[in-house]
Parts: structure tokens; sequence; C-alpha cells
């Protein structure tokens, strides 16, 4: 008799939940953007929103709290009930973090389910369309005759764009002066205004100014070229061959969301990146979607987080 009651509860809690997440969502959804407006996270995220929100039939109110290579953000989300209707948005600065901050105020893989990826993107090697460095192999005898010299930016301790810096030093053994900004347009607003050299750009942020005449690409950071860009080379090509460097941006939720839940909005985030407006939207800023069950993507996390945290000490950095 008790065997029986004991299933029917647990029948019962089953059926609630999965009343529960069909109902979902039924108000509003807030999603938190790691990074500034007009930052890759920030572009990527607001395309796949806007979708989201369209199937859901609610809003889905975007806000950038940006910060310290994202972790300011991503802590709102590791504190928000876990009910699904607070999510984050971020680059793969989340698995860079650990590698870079000692003592977050989260836990990466404890405090968070893994529920989708977006889409992932080259970053582009790229100076002001004055600069007489015209080639990585000229950037980087520029940056040896003048150790220490070089402003190279990016955005922000424990971005993407800081770990493809990091990769891009360790590969080449030059020295640079990094300087942090708070995301991607204050990094360009800099180069184009000549007080910072070079930066590894996120292709989806950099393509109009590169279109536009006034940032020259000198090369990609994936293993392939851009099919926006199909006439700027590697870095691989440009004499680093093996370099390969893939900026991808996810949605997380707070630990503790129904599975029904997380199930339903990995589906709807896999069928709006293979919906073609989406898709084709993406493509035109030099993305390639990606698509993942929730266990694929949690395994790619933290995949992805032990091999980050293989470059970050390779190239000497250290938890501060």
């Amino acid at each position: 008799m008790k065997a029986w009651i004991g299933l029917l509860m647990a029948a019962s809690v089953a059926l609630a939940t999965q009343a529960f997440g069909q109902g979902y969502p039924n108000k509003p959804v807030h999603v938190i953007i790691s990074f500034t407006p007009g930052s890759a996270t920030d572009i990527v995220g607001r395309v796949v929103t806007a979708k989201l929100s369209e199937y859901w039939g609610q809003p889905v109110v975007a806000e950038n709290r940006a910060g310290a290579g994202g972790s300011v953000g991503t802590a709102v989300v590791a504190k928000a009930p876990p009910d699904g209707y607070t999510l984050l948005i971020n680059s793969s600065a989340h698995v860079v973090n650990p590698g870079i901050y000692a003592q977050l105020p989260y836990d990466t893989l404890k405090d968070f389910v893994d529920i989708a990826p977006l889409a992932g993107q080259p970053n582009v090697l790229v100076v002001a369309a004055d600069s007489k460095i015209n080639s990585v192999a000229e950037l980087i005898a520029e940056a040896k005759a003048r150790p220490g010299q070089m402003n190279f930016g990016h955005a922000g301790i424990g971005s993407g764009t800081h770990l493809n810096t990091e990769k891009l030093i360790s590969a080449t053994g030059i020295k640079v002066l990094q300087i942090p900004y708070k995301g991607t347009p204050e990094v360009m607003q800099d180069i184009l205004g000549g007080r910072t050299t070079t930066y590894l750009a996120p292709i989806s942020a950099a393509i109009s100014l590169i279109k536009g005449g006034k940032l020259r690409a000198l090369a990609v950071s994936t293993a392939k070229r851009n099919g926006q860009l199909p006439n700027v080379p590697t870095i691989a090509e440009s004499g680093l061959p093996g370099f390969d460097f893939v900026l991808w941006f996810g949605l997380w939720g707070p630990a503790g969301v129904p599975a029904d839940i997380v199930a339903k909005i990995n589906s709807d985030v896999r069928r709006a990146v293979a919906d073609p407006g989406v898709r084709d939207k993406l493509v035109s800023l030099g993305n390639d979607t990606m698509s993942m069950t929730q266990s694929e993507f949690a395994k790619f996390v933290r995949r992805d987080l032990a091999d980050t945290t293989d470059i970050l000490k390779a190239a000497g950095v250290t938890p501060q």
C-alpha cells in the first residue's frame, strides 16, 4: 500500500512539473546580457531573444549588465529565483573567468544550468584604416621592435577577446601593453581615435567598420576564413600554423530551473537559430549558428572550461 502511495505521489509531482513547463512562459522573461550594448554578445543575444519573444507570445526583456569580463551580470543570474524567468546570455567569457578571477561570487558549474548555445564567430585582428601595419607579420615585427609599448585592447579581463589576446601573445612571444575596456564599442572608439593600436574584435561588432573602410582587418582567429571576409587570411595562414580561436555565445539559467522548462527553452532556442531569418541575420554578421541538446551543451561547457584553463596556464596567467 505504501509503495502505491509513493508511486502516486511521484506521478503527481511529475504531472505537476510537466504542467508547469507547458505553461511557460506566462509572463515576461528577463534576460541579462553580460556585456555592453553593441557588443557581439549583445548583438547575437538580441537577434535570438527577439525570435523567442515571438514564439512565446511574451516580452523577452533584455538588460545589459556589463563589467568584470561578464561576471557582474552572471552573478545577478546566479542569485535569481530558479523559475526560468531570469536567464543569462554570455560569451565564452563564462568559461574564461574561473581561470582569471580567484574569487568569483558564484560557482561556474554548480550555480548554473547550461541551457543552449547560440552561435560562434571569429575574432578579427584589426587596426585603424590609416595604420602603417598591413599584416600579422608586420604587427608582430612592430611589437617586437617596441616591447611593452604597443597598446592591445580587449573587452575586459576574463572576456573571450582577452583570452584570444593571451593566446596570440603566447603564440608569438610578443610583449604588449594590454588595455582592458568595458566592452567592444569602447575599444573600437579608441582604435578609431588613435589611442589603441589593435584589437581582436568580434566579427559581428566590427564588420560594418571593416566594410565601411574605417578598420583594416589583418586576420581572423578561426581555423578557416570567414564567408563575410573571404579575402582576409586566418592567423594560422599568417605565420602561426594551427592557431584557432572561436568566440561563442550561450544561454544559462540559475541552478534549479525545472528540467522541463530547461528542455522547452533549449528546444525553442534551437528552433530560433534554425529559422531562416535568424540564421541569415547571424551569418551576415559572421556567425555560424550552433545547435546542441542541453546535455551536449553541458558537456561542451565543461570541455571548453578545461581547455581554457590550460591556455591561461600556458600563458602564465594566474587567478587574481
